[in-house]
């Protein structure tokens, strides 16, 4: 089920104050990448990327992160990218207007 618009505000804000848990550099999205930002979405369900390379290889790094993982993007700017994906056995962040679930 997608995020409505309350809930990507309110992710949007609780983002603020991450620091990247994945930094993503020359070598694209690799396996072992692509492993951690899995392992983090599990974790911590909210995260930020650092995704350092030109705007068109950050874009394809993004749609691929959404595509491999099953997260939802919440907001990008310049080399920073953030994702939501529930964890349906130990949810960790609170939703307004009920759970969504991806």
């Amino acid at each position: 089920m997608p995020l409505t618009n309350s809930q990507i505000r309110h992710l949007r804000g609780l983002t603020h104050h991450l620091k990247p848990v994945v930094t993503v550099a020359d070598k694209g999205l690799s396996e072992n990448v692509l492993a951690e930002i899995e392992s983090a979405l599990e974790h911590h369900e909210l995260v930020k990327i650092k995704l350092r390379g030109d705007r068109d290889r950050r874009e394809e790094w993004m749609e691929e992160i959404v595509r491999v993982s099953g997260a939802q993007k919440v907001h990008s700017i310049g080399q920073v990218a953030c994702f939501f994906r529930r964890n349906p056995k130990k949810q960790v962040v609170a939703l307004p207007g009920g759970p969504a679930t991806s």
